[in-house]
């Protein structure tokens, strides 16, 4: 069953998201060459908690971080470690609150310094994938719509949907029904309604959509190791336009951009 929102609930949410969109955007800024990726999770972490939130992920079925950052071929659930950004990769950056009893959840992906032509047209593709989702994601549309909308924006760039990881609903539970698929499965599935809260996240491969698991249990890499771009917003669904929960002062509402103070 998907759950229907109260607006006091969605304010719960929005303020669990803004956390999140303000931590994204922090670790956006300093997603530089030399860092090491478990550098950028101990930032995360200590913004999460500094504004009153705990990190959803750390710990949530043993994963040992309180993010995932997936950098060049890892898809997602990359484990931060000593890992350092090169000049060139992608480096997607995924965060996870729990604040006052709802959650938070969104991703991007940016460019570590200059990237190639590829990698660059794979970032855009997925950003507008997303958005592209997010505009079918209204009441009265289906849940069908929202992976089509997924599928027909990357196909044309030559782009494969990893098919091994969906979206989800979000609320009082980090995943909750529905499973949001990024292609089309050929199954309307359920119908839209105002309320409903989604997390939204088209995972983008540069190559073959096949996905290999490492032995940590948790890191996705593309089968043919060519690079992978992940977005990610949660959302209400509403009568009209849905609104992005997870924005904030500092960012737009394409993940593409974070607006500096």
């Amino acid at each position: 069953m998907i759950a229907i929102r109260t607006e006091r609930e969605i304010v719960l949410l929005r303020d669990a998201n803004r956390i999140v969109a303000e931590v994204l955007c922090a670790l956006a800024d300093r997603a530089e060459a030399g860092i090491t990726t478990a550098e950028l999770d101990a930032i995360a972490e200590r913004m999460i908690r500094a504004a009153g939130a705990e990190p959803s992920f750390l710990g949530y079925q043993g994963f040992p971080a309180s993010t995932c950052i997936s950098v060049d071929e890892v898809i997602v659930h990359g484990i931060p470690g000593s890992r350092r950004l090169k000049d060139g990769q992608i480096c997607s950056l995924d965060v996870g609150v729990r604040y006052k009893g709802y959650y938070g959840d969104a991703a991007l992906s940016v460019p570590v310094g200059e990237v190639n032509e590829e990698r660059q047209r794979l970032l855009e593709a997925t950003d507008r994938a997303l958005a592209n989702a997010i505009d079918a994601a209204r009441a009265g549309n289906y849940l069908e719509d929202i992976g089509r909308a997924v599928e027909e924006t990357v196909r044309p760039e030559g782009f494969s949907v990893v098919r091994n990881f969906v979206g989800h609903g979000i609320g009082t539970e980090m995943h909750a029904e529905p499973q949001i698929p990024n292609f089309s499965t050929g199954r309307r599935g359920p119908k839209l309604k105002a309320g409903m809260v989604l997390a939204i996240e088209p995972m983008i491969n540069a190559g073959t959509h096949e996905v290999k698991v490492l032995e940590d249990g948790w890191t996705a890499i593309t089968a043919d190791h060519r690079p992978s771009a992940h977005f990610e917003h949660s959302i209400v669904v509403r009568e009209g336009d849905a609104e992005i929960l997870s924005i904030s002062p500092v960012a737009t509402r394409r993940w593409g951009e974070c607006v500096k103070r």
